[in-house]
């Protein structure tokens, strides 16, 4: 195709977009105030387009591009993409399994405790029970919903027999814990912080990103998160062979690794030289074979597409401004629901931090006069999404009632949790949050007290 013609297509996709995409007309009362949702414009589907015309489908050059633009962004040296925030869990979590002897420092054997609050979204704790690890769980803390670290600190003064190894969590709706007492903690213990940023990707604690705090960090670009491909997932690390890993883990378990030098080698095959060499063995004698399909791990095959990277790099240019909107609309909220701070506990940023909040999180005191349902109910009715904060306590839930040992009182051990799986729910702060809609959400808001309180 001539490069006129590209054009052409690309200048028509742009203008179909304008025209009949794109749409941010909102009437009140009418259409619903979502939660969240994605902020394109015609760049990104021109870029998915192109992408796409170029003929190369699998993950390739932008893919490359976008893994070495992204990892920087997140204040690492290295990244994987993959195809959803779930699978980079997944990815992160499965390279500390690895028998590699490059990686060797960081091998966490089987059956060894991982410590995580109890409330959570299933993909941050999935990966520790897939891996073979045992998840040890904490309450949380109120009002921020993080995992309370009194408790954390205690797990491992008693932990006699070091079978705590590693500690994993994602930031709540871009809130961090006390990253001081926190990083203090992982090094005296000699613990791996695997690090959940899917709900915090443009936050900081102290000046400093969060991503970058962990020995592994993760981030989600499913539609409802700070950016967005559609579907899709980072696996950021500044140690080039925990990512050699990661990536062999993410592309069947394959050993070759060429694309991470000369991304050419995903088209020619060529790059290293040394494809072809004595790379098996039977036991007794090296057997020549193609490097390409020898197999470190035991994989998957978790890849995007590669016009998801070529929507993430349109997408990574609007992060400061989706960022700031985010931040803005937090205050907005605030000023919503602060006459009513009586009835309602609302969310406090930790000190020290600077968060680019996922949610406007928001419990119901006990002696509020009425129920969690009683508010979201009234907010739905009048189509302001609502989200419960994830699984709330996750032992509640039937896919994880074999974690409960016998005899365990869920609602003493994890207080905190109860309350938020009983009375908390939260609402967005995306740019799409339009003062137009701010004005309704607090209308909303003031006729229910006027109502029911």
């Amino acid at each position: 195709m001539t490069t006129e013609k590209m054009q052409v297509i690309l200048d028509l996709v742009e203008e179909y977009i304008k025209e009949n995409v794109i749409n941010n007309e909102w009437k009140k009362g009418e259409d619903w105030v979502t939660y969240s949702g994605p902020n394109l414009s015609e760049k990104e589907f021109s870029a998915a387009v192109k992408s796409l015309l170029s003929g190369w489908l699998i993950l390739g050059q932008e893919g490359r591009n976008f893994e070495l633009e992204f990892a920087q962004h997140l204040g690492k040296k290295h990244g994987c993409l993959t195809n959803s925030g779930s699978s980079a869990n997944l990815l992160m979590m499965s390279a500390f399994t690895s028998n590699q002897k490059t990686v060797s420092k960081y091998k966490i054997p089987k059956g060894s405790k991982i410590i995580t609050p109890v409330v959570c979204f299933p993909t941050t704790i999935n990966p520790i029970i897939q891996c073979g690890f045992e998840p040890l769980f904490v309450d949380v803390d109120l009002p921020s919903a993080n995992l309370n670290l009194d408790q954390v600190e205690d797990l491992l003064k008693n932990d006699k027999d070091r079978e705590i190894r590693a500690i994993t969590f994602a930031h709540v709706l871009g809130n961090p814990p006390d990253m001081d007492r926190l990083m203090k903690l992982v090094k005296e213990y000699n613990l791996i912080f695997l690090e959940d940023t899917c709900d915090a990707l443009g936050s900081t604690y102290d000046g400093k990103k969060l991503g970058s705090f962990g020995h592994v960090s993760t981030c989600s670009f499913f539609p409802a998160h700070h950016m967005t491909m559609g579907e899709g997932g980072f696996v950021a690390t500044s140690d080039p062979r925990l990512r050699r890993v990661i990536a062999s883990f993410r592309d069947w378990g394959r050993a070759c690794y060429c694309n991470e030098q000369k991304p050419g080698c995903v088209v020619e095959g060529t790059a290293c030289g040394d494809r072809f060499q004595e790379w098996l063995t039977d036991g007794e004698e090296r057997i020549t074979y193609d490097h390409r399909y020898v197999f470190n791990e035991i994989g998957y095959n978790i890849k995007p597409l590669e016009l998801q990277a070529a929507i993430g790099l349109e997408q990574i240019n609007k992060l400061p401004e989706m960022d700031q909107a985010r931040r803005d609309n937090f205050e907005k909220l605030m000023d919503i629901f602060r006459p009513y701070e009586k009835y309602l506990m609302l969310p406090e940023a930790t000190p020290n931090s600077d968060p680019c909040w996922f949610g406007y999180l928001i419990g119901i005191r006990e002696d509020a006069g009425f129920k969690k349902r009683d508010l979201v109910s009234y907010l739905e009715m009048n189509k302001i999404q609502t989200r419960s904060y994830f699984t709330g306590n996750v032992l509640y839930h039937p896919g994880y009632r074999h974690l409960v040992q016998d005899g365990e009182n869920l609602v003493k051990k994890y207080p905190n949790a109860n309350f938020i799986t009983r009375n908390a729910f939260f609402l967005g702060t995306y740019k799409g949050l339009t003062d137009e809609k701010l004005e309704y959400i607090k209308e909303i808001i003031d006729q229910f007290f006027e109502e029911e309180v």
